[in-house]
């Protein structure tokens, strides 16, 4: 069971919801989190790994439509699968089919995530995150492309998160991550934010589209970004996008250890896509 601290880095008295649901407009939480993690993490990655999906992602999900011919004794052509000659493919369910994903990347209770295009996509997720099973190190630099297919933004990544838990409720206020949202709250808000995304101490950009700041443009529907988070330190988060860094975290009780070792993708409900993923651990 993880002892739960509050943390107040700032006393902000009214910040902006998450992204999860209307109904948190105009509310506030403070952000509670656990203490850092004594405990080592097995399997941490010592070489980069890196995943640009393409690949093709054969479907096996019932026996070919066109008999397969096989010769028997007498010379005769026949139907291969009925005289038992060949095995015909087992059916694999929906939730078992292969996805392409597997083995490297992790669904969390969700099936929404899905390859098209040579990119990881996907949509109406909940909060319900696409996690890597790479094991992450305290330090370490992670990189991917993102793109939104709706003006509405919302990029979401989690970082030095567990490896398998999504939202517990419309409101996510219990990640095990940190978390960096591009175009957040209806293309509203840059934000990284830790355990919680609604939380008074999360760090913000506000989107102000005639600004000359590059930092405070929202998302543009289709255009990809080039994410990198790195930590070095042990304890401070830094979020660049295309070269410029946008926000930093620099966590008094930073997130390492078990339960805080593995990276994965997040969306709400618009349709987003991920690619180019690069992630390298650091000393």
């Amino acid at each position: 069971m993880r002892a739960f601290v509050a943390i107040a880095l700032c006393a902000a008295a009214c910040v902006p919801p998450g992204n999860s649901t209307p109904s948190d407009a105009g509310t506030t939480t403070s952000n509670v989190g656990p203490t850092p993690s004594a405990r080592p993490t097995p399997n941490v990655m010592a070489i980069p790994f890196e995943d640009n999906f393409d690949r093709v992602v054969m479907k096996r999900d019932a026996a070919p439509s066109a008999p397969l011919l096989a010769m028997t004794a007498d010379g005769t052509a026949t139907n291969a699968f009925e005289t038992g000659l060949i095995m015909p493919p087992p059916l694999i369910t929906p939730d078992i089919a292969d996805d392409g994903l597997a083995p490297n990347w992790r669904q969390a209770q969700t099936n929404v995530w899905h390859l098209e295009n040579g990119r990881v996509c996907g949509s109406m997720a909940h909060n319900h995150g696409l996690w890597l099973n790479r094991v992450l190190g305290v330090n370490a630099q992670i990189e991917f492309d993102a793109t939104s297919d709706s003006q509405l933004g919302d990029l979401k990544a989690e970082l030095w998160g567990d490896g398998q838990s999504s939202a517990t409720s419309i409101s996510y206020t219990n990640a095990t991550s940190y978390l960096t949202i591009m175009g957040g709250w209806k293309n509203k808000f840059h934000v990284l934010a830790r355990i919680n995304e609604h939380g008074d101490d999360r760090k913000e950009i506000t989107i102000d589209p005639t600004s000359d700041d590059p930092r405070e443009k929202p998302v543009v529907r289709g255009q990809s970004y080039h994410f990198k988070v790195v930590r070095n330190d042990g304890h401070t988060v830094r979020w660049s996008v295309d070269g410029l860094e946008y926000l930093t975290y620099d966590d008094p009780q930073p997130l390492t250890g078990f339960g805080h070792d593995h990276f994965g993708f997040n969306d709400w409900e618009v349709k987003v896509c991920f690619d180019n993923v690069k992630v390298t651990p650091l000393p």
